[in-house]
């Protein structure tokens, strides 16, 4: 009996330990849901376009950590918010070198003809990343909608400029 009361125990522990777990993860999932209006105006250049290449290189990071990240070379579309450019490099955590791969959890991978949805800023080196990092990457479907959702572009276009003031 002993044995079953200890077992019982640990599957309690186990219960305890996911629970908290889960409640420790909530806040990422709540981050989910920012609008597109608010990550506009976090960003400072918000753009459409599609993705010519994806480069992986070792890069060390605002925090000192060296890490595989791809140069997401950009072909712009469309500029909804900041300065208009024909393309941007935007450097986003993760990918492949030989046969080491980083994948970032909250980060995108991209190949190249994905179009998507970019809200960007700059690292304190200066280069382009995702602004609120996975949240500044939206990938668009062939239906002119946001990946994984019932939202359409013109619908982030609409909100986008009315954030940004156009």
């Amino acid at each position: 009996m002993s044995f079953l009361r200890q077992l019982r125990g640990y599957a309690r522990a186990a219960v305890l330990v996911c629970s908290v777990a889960c409640l420790c993860a909530s806040p990422a999932y709540a981050q989910r849901q920012v609008p597109h209006g608010e990550r506009a105006r976090g960003a400072e250049q918000v753009v459409v376009g599609r993705v010519s290449s994806v480069t992986a290189v070792w890069r060390t990071n605002d925090f000192g950590d060296r890490l595989i990240t791809s140069i997401v070379h950009v072909i712009v579309d469309e500029t909804l918010k900041g300065t208009s450019q024909p393309f941007v490099d935007v450097e986003v955590e993760g990918g492949t070198i030989g046969d080491l791969t980083l994948r970032v959890s909250d980060l995108d991978t991209f190949a190249p003809g994905e179009r998507a949805l970019f809200y960007l800023e700059h690292s304190r080196r200066g280069t382009l990343v995702p602004h609120l990092r996975g949240l500044g990457l939206q990938k668009i479907d062939q239906s002119d909608r946001i990946r994984g959702t019932s939202t359409t572009l013109d619908q982030v276009r609409s909100e986008v400029r009315a954030a940004a003031g156009r």
